[in-house]
């Protein structure tokens, strides 16, 4: 593993949030465990409320439950293979693109393992929230029409092929850290992985019944507004526990989590508000996601100046991915997965490679690496990421198509799916 060359020495942390395992001390930290698990639950709340809130507010109200149903059956079906099967071929070792079996529902991880200077089962509880939420991401871009067995087949095939090995490519020592590739906290293993699904998804399952004809609104903007609240907060465990220890490039991710996402906010509220004569509350609470999404790669690599500038740009390219590129693809994406999460998260990853320079504030590059070069390898683990994926997903949809059909019928969708899928209401009639 090549060394990052900083300005402070900060060299232990800052290449992946998972190399701390390689050179455990033999006593935990008792702040860094306490920091670890405190990051943990404001991640695993960033789902369970944050995104079924979020997207739930974003569609029409005769389907908000199956949204909110969706994200929570999601979230526990992922616990559960992430304690059977996903932890182990993640992050043990093994080749370079999948670990092995050795930690298979958590066999041969001692009470007192460490890794870094926590607890190995708060490490496998920190990831476990980080899957959760991919796949959670995920179902905002097929909403309103998915059959809800077919989302369950499609997540298992997903998650066993395409975000656990992309993960082990990323975090745990593969194919893409071997080359070098920036990603703090996710926006390969996490935004692109899970828009890319997202997108596949929403043009084999199909446009939503009257799409292009009627009016489809967000049934709930105080629900949106709230669901990105908790989003928001919730970040600050995902970007700055992804240093793994309550260290100094915690606080530079902490930092920059929230001067990027100020940005955002404030060139997508302009922009819209030059574009479409009014600024929005919809608009500035997807500035908020599209800056977070964006800082997320980058923030414990590039200096707070470098946050900012990743911030503006984000909060311009999720406004443009949900106006202009949404209508080049064609695609009824009802939550904007791909033109915020895809798009910024692109943005994010590419633009880490250029500010992690030390002559622009960031914390340097591996040693002998140039811009150019590091450009190359974000653009190489972006392509990846896409290619690999998009495959996937291809095929666990087609999977779920084949065993129970992907699409319920066009009367139940007309009617709604928390009737017809989930035999309730969200509000009273």
């Amino acid at each position: 593993m090549k060394k990052i060359v900083t300005k402070s020495g900060l060299a232990s942390l800052a290449l992946l949030p998972s190399l701390a395992m390689a050179a455990a001390p033999a006593v935990a930290d008792k702040a860094d465990n306490a920091f670890m698990m405190i990051c943990t639950a404001l991640v695993l709340f960033m789902t369970i409320p944050g995104i079924a809130l979020f997207y739930g507010g974003l569609i029409r109200g005769k389907n908000v439950l199956s949204m909110l149903t969706q994200v929570a059956v999601t979230f526990a079906l992922v616990c559960v293979l992430w304690v059977l099967y996903g932890y182990s071929l993640a992050f043990s070792e093994g080749n370079a693109f999948f670990g092995s079996f050795q930690w298979v529902m958590l066999k041969n991880i001692e009470l007192k393992a460490l890794t870094g200077s926590f607890y190995q089962y708060i490490h496998v509880a920190f990831q476990a929230s980080f899957a959760c939420i991919t796949v959670g991401l995920i179902v905002g871009a097929i909403a309103e029409r998915i059959r809800f067995s077919a989302v369950l087949i499609f997540v298992v095939v997903w998650l066993t092929f395409a975000y656990l090995p992309i993960a082990h490519m990323v975090w745990a020592g593969g194919f893409l850290a071997q080359d070098g590739a920036l990603d703090f906290a996710g926006g390969t293993v996490v935004h692109i992985n899970a828009a890319v699904a997202g997108l596949v998804g929403a043009y084999l399952v199909g446009k939503r019944a009257g799409f292009g004809k009627e009016a489809f609104k967000p049934h709930n903007l105080p629900m949106v507004f709230t669901g990105t609240a908790i989003l928001y907060v919730g970040w600050f465990g995902f970007n700055a526990g992804s240093a793994s220890a309550a260290n100094e490039i915690a606080a530079l991710a902490f930092l920059n989590t929230v001067v990027a996402t100020a940005g955002a906010v404030l060139t997508w509220t302009f922009g819209e508000w030059l574009h479409r004569g009014k600024p929005s509350l919809l608009g500035a609470s997807s500035g908020f996601i599209a800056g977070l999404v964006a800082i997320t790669p980058a923030c414990g690599y590039v200096g707070v100046g470098g946050a900012l500038v990743i911030g503006l740009i984000s909060g311009v390219a999720g406004l443009w991915g949900v106006t202009v590129l949404k209508r080049w693809l064609r695609v009824d994406d009802p939550c904007d997965v791909f033109g915020v999460h895809g798009v910024c998260g692109i943005v994010g990853c590419l633009l880490t490679g250029v500010f992690a320079s030390s002559s622009l504030g960031g914390v340097g590059y591996a040693e002998g690496v140039t811009m150019g070069h590091q450009m190359w390898i974000q653009l190489l683990s972006v392509g990846v990421t896409i290619i690999w994926t998009g495959v996937v997903a291809f095929v666990g949809f087609k999977i779920a198509d084949m065993v129970v059909g992907l699409r319920v019928s066009e009367d139940h969708e007309r009617e709604g799916l928390d009737v017809n899928s989930h035999g309730e209401n969200a509000y009273n009639q």
